[in-house]
């Protein structure tokens, strides 16, 4: 009847490594749902930098014509460059 120690070693490492693959699976599946929903909103941003009217928001913003609660982060070079850059690296990736 062979070594049933490891037999059982075996299915229980196999068992492990199903259960692990399973949870990274259907992370992967979640974390991709949500990368397909923001598709829209990264052409957006791509379309958005960069721009006139980027650059005049920009502008203003330097000459203090906007509220000073209003989040700016779209403003900020490096934030949305970053995120673009970002973006760019993961639709490699994905071959998206």
């Amino acid at each position: 009847m062979g070594d049933n120690n490891k037999q059982i070693g075996r299915i229980r490492k196999m068992e492990r490594r199903l259960n692990r693959t399973s949870v990274a699976v259907k992370r992967l599946e979640a974390a991709l749902d949500k990368w397909e929903a923001v598709q829209e909103d990264i052409a957006a941003l791509e379309e958005y930098y960069g721009s006139d009217l980027w650059k005049q928001d920009f502008a203003d913003d330097e000459a203090g014509l906007l509220p000073a609660d209003l989040k700016r982060g779209v403003l900020s070079e490096d934030a949305i460059w970053d995120l673009l850059a970002a973006c760019k690296e993961l639709k490699e990736r994905t071959g998206s």
